[in-house]
C-alpha cells in the first residue's frame, strides 16, 4: 500500500515538487527571470511529474535545463513532435526525461514533464526567460509572476484542446516560493512596490541606481506576484545594440547585432488638452460565473462584477454629448442592450444605466468570440470611430482564436483591453490591445479598476495618430531588417518599441538616428533618436532574444492566417526557434539524460502538480472545459466545483485552511446556480444538490439565501454623486443631490446666490465638492468634470464667483474658481 504522507495533490496523491526559487535581473525596462523547481520523489517506485503553470505571454523562454545529482543537462529545442517522440522513447527505455512545451492555445501557459525520477532522487529543473515590463498610468514598471492558474473556459466546438489544470486552495499548494530581484538603472531607482509582502528596499551604491527586493518568506498563491518598479526621471527614450553571437553565422539573426529603440512619444499640450466630441463606444463586459468572485481575494470584498458596474457608470457619464454607444455582456451567450449603437443622449443614458444595474455574473461560461464578431458584423458608422472596450477575467481557452479576430479587423477600431482579478491570461489582455492598436490595463491585488478605465478612455479620446512610419539613417555599408511589426498605435507617455537587425559593418564609433513620423490631430509630428553602434556591455544576448520572440510571434500569427503558406511558414518558425534557442508554438525543450547507468525499473506512476486556482475545478469542469493528456483529449462531463475532502479538513483542519476553503466555496455559489440556471448540463441537479454536498463534505459551512458572504454595503459617496450627473454634463438641484453632498434641501436651496438658476448652482456645488474632497480620485471624474465645465461655460449668465464663495461656505472648503476650470 502507497505511503500517504509527504506532499499530496487534492486527490491524496503525493507531489514530487518541494519549492520554486525565482532569481529576477531588471534592467531598465527588461527583465531576465531564472526559475529553478526542485523535485523529490519520496514514493517507492519511479514517477512522471507534470506540471502545468503559467507565465508572462510576451515571455521568451531561452533556456531549459535539468540538474541530476552532479550533471547538469542542457537542452536542446527541436519540432515539437519529434521532441514528445524522443521524450516517449526515453521514457520506454527506462532513461529520464524532460520535456517543456508551449500550450497551442494559449502562449501563457507552459507544461513541464518531468520524467522517470526514481525513488529517492532529487532533480533540479532550471528555467530562463526574458522579457519587456509594461509601462503603468503612474510611470511605474510593471512586473508580473504568475503564481495563478484558473481554467480556461474551452468554447463548444473550438479547435484542439485545452490543458489540463489542476487546482487546489491557496493554503494547500504543496510547494514553496521564494523570489529575489536585482534592479538597475541609470537613473536612480526611487521604489519598488507590491500587492505581495517583501522585505525592505536595499541599495547597493550611493547614487541609488542598483537595488535589491525580496519576497517575504511563506507567500501564500492568492495572487499574482506583482512587482512596480518605479525610476526617477524615468521613461526617456533609449537605443541599445547589442552585439551578434560569435558561433553565429554573419548575417543571420543571431550573427549579427540587434537595436532595440525605446520611444515615448510626447505630443503637443494643445492637442491633450482637447477631447474629441465624437466616437463609438462598444463595452464588453465578462458576465460569466468567475466574475462573481472577489476582486480583491477578500471574502467580504467587492466582485468583479459589482466593480465592472461601477465602471461601466463613470464611463456613461464621462462620454461626450454627439458620440454612439452600446453595451454588450457576455458568457455561455452574449447580449447586448440595443439592436445597434445609439446617439449618446440622456434618455439613452439611462435606459443604459438601468439595464447595467441589473448586470450580473450569471451568464455561465467565457464565449467571448461570438459577441466580437457580431460586433465587427456591424457596420461602422460614418466619422464615428469605433473604440472597443473588453473586460474580462481572462480565463478562455481560444485565446489566439480571439486575438487573430482582433487583428483582421484593427484596420476599422481600437480595442482597449481590461484584465480583471489574479490569473487573467496576460496572452488574451495584451494580445487584444497590442492586436487592436489599444492599450492593455490589469486589476490585481487592492487596485481599484476605475482609474485605470478612465486612464484608457482618455486615450481613446484622443485624437487617432495615423500614418505611422519608421525611417532609419545609418552608417555607409550597414543596412536595417526590421524585426518588429508596423507601430499602428501612439499614446501619449507609454513606451513603443522597434527591434531591428543591422546587417554590414561599422566601427563602434559610428553613429545612426531613426525617425518615427505620424500624423496627429491633422498635424504631421515626428520624434527623432540619435545612437551609438557601441555594444551595451552585460547584455548577454537578452535584446537578441526579445527580437526573436517578437518575430515568432509575428510568423505564428502570419501562420495562422496564410492557410496555403502554412508549412512554409511554420518551417520559418521551428528553424527560427532552433537557432535562437526561443520557444513557440511549434517547438519544445527536450532533456534526455543518456549518461550511462541501469535503466530505471518498474511502472511509471503519473503526478500532476496542482497550482493555485482563483476557484475550484477539481473533478470536472464546465460544458466547453476540455481535459487533456498529451495527444488524447476527452470532453469532461458535468461539473465539480467542490474541492477533494482533505484527511485533516474532515477533523477539524487549521482555522486558516478551513477559512479558506469556506470562502472560495462561498465565492463559487453564485456562479454554479448561474450555470444551471443557464441550462448547463452538470451534475449538480440545482440548489438543494449544491449545498447537499457542501452539507455532507462540509458540515460547518453555510450560505446566505443568494449565495451571498456579506450584506450589501452602502453606495461610495463618489458614485452616489457621479449618479445623479446628467447627459450632458449638469447636476439638478434636488434632495439626492443635498444628500450626496451631506446636506439638506432646505441649506442648499438657502445657500443659492440670487439670480442664480437651479442647474447652474448645482453642478458649481458638484464640482465644489469634488475639487474639495474628492481629489484622490480625480482620475475618476476628471472627464465627467470637463464636461460640467463645458455645460457652465454656455450658460452667459452665470455669476461664477459668487457662485464658488457661496459653495465654498455651505461645504466648508476653500477650492479656488480657478481650480475648476472656470
Amino acid at each position: 500500500m502507497m505511503n500517504r504522507c509527504g506532499l499530496l495533490t487534492v486527490n491524496k496523491e503525493p507531489v514530487p515538487l518541494k519549492s520554486i526559487e525565482v532569481e529576477l535581473e531588471v534592467r531598465d525596462h527588461v527583465a531576465t527571470v531564472v526559475s529553478t523547481l526542485n523535485y523529490e520523489n519520496k514514493e517507492d517506485k519511479p514517477v512522471e511529474a507534470v506540471f502545468v503553470f503559467p507565465l508572462p505571454g510576451d515571455a521568451a523562454v531561452c533556456h531549459f535545463s535539468a540538474k541530476l545529482g552532479q550533471t547538469q543537462i542542457v537542452a536542446e529545442v527541436k519540432e515539437k513532435q519529434e521532441a514528445r517522440e524522443e521524450y516517449d522513447d526515453a521514457l520506454s527505455s527506462g532513461q529520464q526525461a524532460f520535456l517543456l512545451e508551449e500550450s497551442q492555445q494559449s502562449p501563457d501557459i507552459f507544461s513541464l514533464s518531468v520524467g522517470s525520477l526514481p525513488p529517492g532522487e532529487s532533480a533540479s529543473i532550471r528555467l530562463e526567460y526574458v522579457t519587456e515590463l509594461a509601462v503603468q498610468a503612474d510611470d511605474g514598471l510593471r512586473f508580473s509572476l504568475p503564481a495563478v492558474l484558473n481554467p480556461r473556459y474551452q468554447p463548444q466546438g473550438s479547435e484542439g484542446s485545452s490543458v489540463q489544470v489542476t487546482s487546489v486552495p491557496a493554503s494547500l499548494v504543496p510547494y514553496s516560493l521564494s523570489l529575489s530581484a536585482r534592479v538597475s538603472s541609470a537613473r536612480p531607482v526611487s521604489k519598488v512596490e507590491s500587492s505581495c509582502s517583501l522585505d525592505p528596499l536595499q541599495y547597493l551604491n550611493t547614487d541609488q541606481t542598483q537595488a535589491t527586493i525580496k519576497l517575504s518568506a511563506g507567500h501564500k498563491f492568492d495572487r499574482d506576484v506583482e512587482l512596480l518598479i518605479y525610476y526617477k526621471d524615468a521613461h526617456q527614450p533609449t537605443a541599445v545594440v547589442e552585439a551578434g553571437q560569435a558561433s553565429a553565422k554573419q548575417g543571420s539573426l543571431m550573427g549579427d547585432p540587434v537595436v532595440m529603440v525605446s520611444l515615448y512619444p510626447e505630443f503637443p499640450q494643445s492637442v491633450m488638452s482637447t477631447v474629441a466630441s465624437r466616437g463609438e463606444f462598444v463595452f464588453l463586459l465578462d458576465r460569466s460565473g468567475s466574475m462573481g468572485c472577489s476582486l480583491n481575494n477578500r471574502e467580504h470584498g467587492e466582485t468583479r462584477i459589482s466593480s465592472a458596474r461601477d465602471t461601466l457608470l463613470l464611463l456613461l457619464k464621462s462620454l461626450p454629448m454627439g458620440c454612439y454607444f452600446n453595451i454588450y455582456s457576455f458568457g455561455s451567450s452574449f447580449e447586448h442592450i440595443f439592436p445597434k449603437s445609439v446617439e449618446y443622449s440622456q434618455q439613452t443614458m439611462e435606459e443604459a444605466l438601468k439595464k447595467v444595474e441589473e448586470m450580473d455574473a450569471n451568464l455561465g461560461g467565457t464565449e467571448i468570440l461570438m459577441p466580437i464578431r457580431h460586433i465587427y458584423s456591424q457596420p461602422c458608422i460614418p466619422n464615428q470611430p469605433r473604440q472597443l472596450f473588453v473586460f474580462t477575467d481572462g480565463e478562455v481557452g481560444n485565446t489566439k482564436e480571439v486575438v487573430d479576430l482582433v487583428k483582421r479587423n484593427s484596420g476599422s477600431h481600437r480595442c482597449f483591453s481590461f484584465g480583471i482579478g489574479e490569473g487573467a491570461s496576460s496572452a488574451l489582455i495584451n494580445g487584444l490591445a497590442k492586436e487592436g492598436g489599444g492599450h492593455a490595463q490589469f486589476i490585481t491585488g487592492t487596485d481599484r479598476m476605475q482609474p485605470k478605465v478612465m486612464q484608457s478612455l482618455r486615450f481613446a479620446l484622443q485624437p487617432a495618430v495615423v500614418d505611422v512610419s519608421v525611417t532609419w539613417d545609418l552608417p555607409k555599408g550597414v543596412s536595417v531588417t526590421a524585426l518588429s511589426p508596423p507601430i499602428t498605435a501612439l499614446f501619449q507617455g507609454q513606451r513603443s518599441l522597434i527591434y531591428a537587425q543591422l546587417t554590414g559593418q561599422s566601427s563602434e564609433a559610428a553613429e545612426g538616428s531613426v525617425t518615427v513620423k505620424y500624423s496627429l490631430a491633422g498635424h504631421p509630428s515626428q520624434n527623432q533618436l540619435n545612437f551609438s553602434f557601441k555594444p551595451a556591455e552585460d547584455t548577454g544576448l537578452t535584446v537578441h532574444r526579445l527580437a526573436d520572440r517578437t518575430l515568432i510571434r509575428s510568423l505564428e500569427m502570419e501562420e495562422r492566417e496564410k492557410r496555403e503558406e502554412k508549412d512554409g511558414v511554420k518551417k520559418k518558425v521551428v528553424e527560427l526557434s532552433v537557432q535562437s534557442g526561443v520557444s513557440s508554438s511549434f517547438t519544445a525543450f527536450i532533456v534526455v539524460n543518456k549518461t550511462d547507468g541501469e535503466a530505471i525499473q518498474g511502472p511509471l506512476l503519473r503526478r500532476n502538480i496542482p497550482t493555485r486556482s482563483m476557484y475550484l475545478c477539481s473533478a470536472a469542469a464546465p460544458a466547453g472545459f476540455m481535459a487533456c493528456r498529451r495527444r488524447r483529449c476527452t470532453p469532461m462531463q458535468g461539473f465539480s466545483v467542490l474541492p477533494q475532502p482533505q484527511p485533516h479538513l474532515r477533523a477539524g483542519g487549521s482555522p486558516l485552511e478551513q477559512q479558506e476553503l469556506v470562502s472560495q466555496m462561498k465565492c463559487l455559489r453564485k456562479p454554479v446556480m448561474s450555470l444551471i440556471n443557464a441550462g448547463a448540463k452538470s451534475r449538480l441537479s440545482g440548489r438543494h444538490s449544491f449545498e447537499q454536498q457542501l452539507g455532507s463534505r462540509y458540515p460547518d459551512v453555510s450560505l446566505n439565501d443568494d449565495g451571498a458572504t456579506a450584506s450589501q454595503s452602502p453606495r461610495d459617496p463618489l458614485l452616489q454623486l457621479v449618479s445623479l450627473q446628467k447627459a450632458s454634463g449638469c447636476w439638478q438641484l434636488d434632495p439626492a443631490l443635498a444628500a450626496a453632498l451631506g446636506k439638506t434641501s432646505e441649506e442648499v436651496e438657502k445657500s443659492k446666490p440670487a439670480l442664480v438658476n437651479n442647474e447652474g448652482w448645482a453642478t458649481i456645488l458638484a464640482l465644489i465638492w469634488l475639487h474639495g474632497f474628492k481629489m484622490d480620485a480625480k482620475e475618476e471624474w476628471e472627464l465627467l468634470a470637463m464636461k460640467a465645465v463645458s455645460w457652465l461655460r454656455a450658460q452667459n449668465a452665470l455669476r461664477v464667483t459668487d457662485c464658488v464663495d457661496a459653495g465654498n461656505a455651505l461645504l466648508g472648503s476653500s477650492v479656488q474658481k480657478d481650480a475648476l476650470g472656470l
